[in-house]
């Protein structure tokens, strides 16, 4: 595994549990508001953290941790992830995996073999606008579509989320994503927030207004909806 970040402990990265948070690198996206820039395109200039260090972390908080959350880039390009999470799960601790969905073929496998108990999954934008939003020229949604399909008809928990920013998704965006998401599954919407490791600058949030209204018109399709990194009052 190629392991450019690890935080040993957290309590926002996975619902419900003390947790650490893996960061693997190389993506195959470049969406252009990466917070994790470096990831994606200088990770030759990072060092890498050998997994024994991992692992010996990871047995001596054995009765203190509950999970350990695995993101990046995009942690389903790395070769020896399937491995390295059957090493995770025999020291029991449960395993949330963030992706963008983009290789179904890892995930069904991850999920037939029971590897993972919860995923969470970027939703970039609308089918029309997505390949813009990911920072790529075309994309091929039946990937995401696939994704998508395997993880309502899982027996995990999961969520979808988008990171909505002004320049980029609109209201019209915001109900065809519910379209397309239709049902109850759990989906929030996230604040953009700006970052020093951004891939490029000149993004802004939207108003907490504009995020309670694009919650407000997603409600009647996505029941489940809610904002997330939002001050509602």
């Amino acid at each position: 595994m190629n392991i450019y970040g690890f935080q040993k402990s957290t309590l926002l990265d996975y619902p419900e549990h003390l947790a650490c948070t893996i960061f693997t690198g190389t993506c195959n996206f470049c969406c252009p508001f990466c917070h994790n820039g470096g990831l994606v395109l200088h990770t030759a200039s990072l060092p890498l953290i050998p997994e024994e260090e991992i692992f010996s972390y990871l047995k001596k908080r054995q009765s203190i941790l509950e999970g350990v959350c695995i993101t990046g880039g995009e942690p389903t390009l790395q070769k020896d992830l399937k491995q390295f999470i059957i090493q995770i799960k025999q020291l029991g601790y449960q395993v949330k995996l963030d992706t963008n969905g983009y290789r179904p073929q890892i995930l069904q496998e991850l999920l037939q073999e029971h590897l993972l108990d919860y995923v969470a999954m970027d939703i970039k934008n609308s089918p029309q606008s997505y390949a813009k939003t990911c920072g790529i020229s075309t994309i091929e949604l039946e990937h995401i579509n696939t994704s998508i399909a395997l993880l309502k008809n899982s027996q995990i928990n999961y969520e979808f989320r988008t990171t909505v920013i002004e320049e980029l998704h609109s209201a019209d965006d915001m109900l065809a994503i519910s379209e397309w998401l239709k049902g109850d599954s759990r989906y929030y919407i996230q604040c953009y927030q700006d970052s020093p490791d951004l891939i490029m600058k000149g993004y802004h949030a939207h108003s907490v207004q504009t995020l309670q209204h694009f919650l407000t018109l997603m409600l009647p399709n996505l029941p489940n909806a809610k904002l997330r990194g939002v001050d509602e009052e």
